[in-house]
């Protein structure tokens, strides 16, 4: 009789520690997981600071989802970048630089082809100012194609230019960000469609 109480006490006390085990390890598991999501949740939260210095929280989301917003940010910037210019040479060479960091060879080529025939030279002979308005970007996110539609500026002493540009080319995407290429895309196969006159204003000189 003392024996079997004392077998029911062993199998009680067994089944008591293995109970409590159990529930410690699933305690254990089910704290892990809430504060692996609490992480994971925390590292999508940035804070920005506004105009007057007041954090304001954003969410972090899948780069896949604003891609094709970054795209026409980056076609924008290079456009803006290429054919917005003053009678500068030095801003004339910075802006080309920063436009050479968004493209491939097809941009550099373009580049030597204005540069020879005389494009630049001319710009700070007249004085013009140069500047680009988009009208729009069409995106082909399946075929990673673009078609840039512009309206550019040449603003002279004596007259104002305004001619029409189209451009198109394809889009690759780069591994890392930087400063100089901050959506991590890279113009490729750049060309010109059209760049023509639509309007010429002459302007009173006395």
């Amino acid at each position: 009789m003392i024996i079997k109480n004392i077998e029911t006490k062993v199998k009680l006390a067994t089944f008591l520690s293995a109970g409590s085990l159990i529930a410690a390890v699933l305690m254990v598991l089910g704290v892990s997981f809430f504060a692996y999501r609490q992480v994971v949740d925390a590292r999508k939260s940035i804070y920005i600071m506004d105009a007057a210095n007041v954090p304001m929280p954003a969410r972090q989301t899948d780069v896949q989802m604003n891609r094709e917003a970054e795209y026409r940010s980056h076609v924008g910037r290079f456009h803006r970048l290429f054919f917005s210019l003053t009678p500068d040479d030095k801003f004339i060479e910075y802006q080309m630089r920063q436009a050479m960091y968004l493209i491939d060879e097809s941009g550099a080529l373009q580049y030597n082809n204005l540069k020879e025939k005389g494009f630049f030279n001319s710009i700070l002979s007249s004085s013009a100012v140069l500047t680009i308005r988009t009208d729009s970007i069409l995106i082909d996110m399946s075929k990673r194609y673009f078609r840039y539609y512009g309206t550019q500026k040449i603003d002279r002493r004596s007259s104002a230019i305004m001619r029409s540009l189209v451009t198109e080319g394809y889009l690759n995407d780069l591994e890392i960000r930087s400063e100089n290429n901050p959506h991590a895309v890279l113009i490729t196969g750049w060309k010109t469609l059209e760049n023509k006159d639509i309007r010429h204003v002459q302007k009173n000189t006395f």
